[in-house]
């Protein structure tokens, strides 16, 4: 049923109606939060996190060097730069610069923004560089010699759209993009998977695969990993639910495992992580656990395969990485990381602890080249503890590379975790980071709750340069839409049970107020994107709960977000608004159709960004004009660049992260 809105010309993002409209209420925004001291210092102390000279240059291996991309005050777009490992493990490196972004847009009158680059192995010379206006999803492809450190003449060149593009080999090219009118699901990524040699117009690229309209997308890719080069093409049916094929001379061949397991092949191993209970071979496999059989032997039919993890109520798999002889496995175990080393051999599978995580704290594989050897890179931090970056080869001493520095004094600050109960009796783990003499004092709690992602604990600069240094207390709750506990933890609040993700949240919110940790009046909220509408709703049914909350690029107006930007990919998680039966539950909580004149609200800051091209800004924009219509205190902020990030630079995301901790602090200071 169609449903009269009259704020539908503000999802005109360019419109001169609606830019006259955010001009209006940014300036409003920025009188009120940006002319005191307190703003002037937070924004400053932020940019010093940001900028620092001391921060870890994260690097990723390829061949002989290890490969950075570096933003500073002098380099605000950034560098794309690569060193040796003997260079690295220096105190200043010495880099060897491909690219420099800054003088790329002086140069050719564009706001660039580094989107990564797809380096074509083994000889790592060859890379198709993404670059992003304004910080989009949307990027411009252009093939670059790295050897040369500049783009190719007349190389591959694709022009601004949501490509997917990676080597098959020098001259050769899967691609998927915007071919025109029919090209792109209803989501707005390809649907075509094509494949494109050198020197011929991409039109006649030759088609590969072809998804459905009402597929996320279709993707095609090479593993060159040699002896076992293969190809294979990714369809995404929805968020949760994909096939895999194999691309052979005699055509596709799919990899038969369910389609709503992930599955990857790597050498001769075929990994397979099922979301629910599969069976296989006469045995079933709980959901969130990890099986391996050779892809050969499965593809011809065996399926006996090898439980490498079984999840239970307190531990589930984070994420894998292979090097070239060991898989290495990261678990969660109450959302705090343990990491495992798994060894196959002719007697089955070895298993070892590898280390590396801290108490309350994280670590993270960030990078392996299995092609090579047994090489990892982890880095561990905690919310006290800054990221150390370490080197290890499986079966060999850890070799610390880089240490960040300490960015805010933690002598007196604790980190305890806690459960709360929520509705239907579920205990909901909960992180907090207080400094001593903080009870009943300002805190800020923040979620996220959908799409599988897991908030592990972490340190960060801007939070506690911004927030824990100023006396105020942190929390981070783990409530079900993550994937801190596993499939189950998410696929149990999903469409009709999204319910249970509010109630969540709200119930760690309570038992903060019964622990004394703070008070209604003294507890602010902050999420962004999916963690934006958790926010909206926290806003319009519990807004006794809180004293401030910040909505940040998020979903609010969810009879329509299916038809904006890349909102259809995203049914599998909230539901269909078109279908009657589901409007009827999504209806319950959308928060542009839940706020009402005369109740009462906190003070609310939204903030978006105009080149936000994946969660569209009139979700903001609409839900500040019906607030403001109806007399509610709101604050709204867009910033012209920065996509669903929000910041293009590190100036602006100093500026974004100044004005959240000062519409907080002003509100709940007392």
């Amino acid at each position: 049923m169609a449903v009269e809105d009259p704020y539908l010309w503000l999802e005109d993002v360019t419109g001169d109606e609606a830019l006259d409209w955010v001009r209006t209420r940014n300036a409003e925004t920025l009188e009120a939060l940006t002319s005191g001291e307190r703003f002037a210092a937070l924004r400053d102390e932020i940019r010093e996190v940001l900028d620092a000279d001391g921060r870890i240059p994260y690097v990723v291996r390829r061949g002989a060097h290890l490969y950075n991309f570096w933003q500073d005050a002098g380099h605000q777009r950034g560098l794309w730069r690569r060193t040796t490992l003997s260079s690295y493990r220096q105190a200043e490196p010495e880099w060897e610069v491909l690219l420099d972004l800054d003088a790329l847009a002086e140069a050719e009158g564009e706001n660039w923004v580094w989107k990564g680059a797809a380096v074509l192995r083994p000889d790592h010379r060859l890379g198709l560089v993404e670059l992003s206006r304004g910080g989009a999803d949307a990027t411009v492809v252009r093939e670059f010699d790295l050897d040369a450190h500049a783009f190719v003449e007349d190389g591959f060149f694709l022009p601004e759209a949501k490509n997917r593009v990676g080597w098959i080999d020098a001259d050769t090219l899967y691609l998927g993009t915007d071919f025109g009118p029919g090209t792109l699901t209803n989501s707005g990524y390809p649907r075509l998977a094509k494949e494109w040699r050198r020197g011929t117009p991409v039109e006649q690229a030759k088609l590969v695969y072809e998804a459905k309209p009402d597929d996320v997308a279709a993707t095609a890719y090479h593993d060159p990993t040699e002896g076992f080069e293969r190809d294979f093409v990714h369809r995404s049916i929805e968020f949760y639910r994909t096939e895999l094929f194999e691309r052979t001379a005699s055509g596709l061949v799919k990899v038969d495992v369910p389609d709503d397991a992930r599955a990857s092949v790597h050498r001769e191993w075929l990994l397979v992580h099922p979301r629910t209970p599969w069976t296989a071979g006469g045995v079933e496999y709980p959901g969130g656990s990890l099986l391996v059989i050779g892809y050969d032997a499965f593809m011809a039919g065996a399926r006996d395969f090898t439980a490498l993890f079984t999840p239970d109520a307190h531990t589930s798999l984070d994420y894998w990485a292979w090097t070239r002889h060991h898989l290495l496995l990261a678990t969660l175990h109450d959302v705090k990381s343990e990491l495992r080393v798994l060894t196959p051999g002719p007697d089955g599978w070895a298993e070892a602890p590898l280390g590396g995580a801290p108490e309350f704290g994280s670590a993270e594989i960030v990078d392996t080249e299995p092609d090579v050897d047994d090489e990892y890179l982890i880095d561990s931090s905690s919310y006290l503890q800054p990221s150390t970056l370490s080197r290890g080869v499986v079966g060999e001493e850890v070799e610390v590379l880089k240490q960040a520095p300490a960015f805010f004094a933690t002598e007196g600050i604790e980190v305890s975790q806690h459960f709360a109960t929520s509705e239907d009796g579920t205990k909901i783990p909960y992180f907090v980071v207080r400094p001593s003499g903080a009870e009943g004092g300002p805190t800020l709690l923040t979620g996220y709750g959908g799409f599988e992602v897991s908030l592990t604990p972490s340190y960060s600069g801007v939070i506690g340069r911004g927030w824990l240094a100023r006396g105020g207390t942190y929390v981070v709750a783990n409530i079900r839409g993550g994937g801190e506990y596993g499939p189950d933890w998410h696929s149990s609040a999903i469409k009709a049970n999204r319910h249970k993700v509010y109630e969540d949240f709200a119930a760690v919110a309570a038992d903060l107020t019964a622990r004394g940790i703070t008070t209604p009046a003294r507890l602010g909220i902050q999420g962004g994107s999916n963690g934006g509408l958790l926010m909206g709703v926290m806003l319009t049914r519990y807004p006794e709960l809180f004293g401030a909350i910040v909505s940040q690029v998020p979903l609010l107006d969810m009879r329509r977000y299916h038809l904006l930007l890349a909102g259809a990919s995203w049914m599998a998680e909230w539901g269909d608004p078109d279908v009657p039966a589901e409007w009827e539950y999504i209806a319950e909580y959308s928060p542009y159709h839940n706020v009402h004149k005369g109740r009462k609200y906190p003070p609310t800051l939204f903030a978006t960004s105009t080149r936000d091209d994946r969660v569209h800004p009139g979700h903001a924009r609409k839900m500040v004009a019906r607030m403001s219509e109806q007399g509610h205190g709101v604050r709204y902020y867009e910033n012209i660049e920065g996509g669903h990030g929000g910041a293009a630079d590190n100036k602006q995301l100093a500026f974004k992260w100044a004005l959240v901790f000062e519409f907080l602090w002003s509100r709940l200071a007392g």
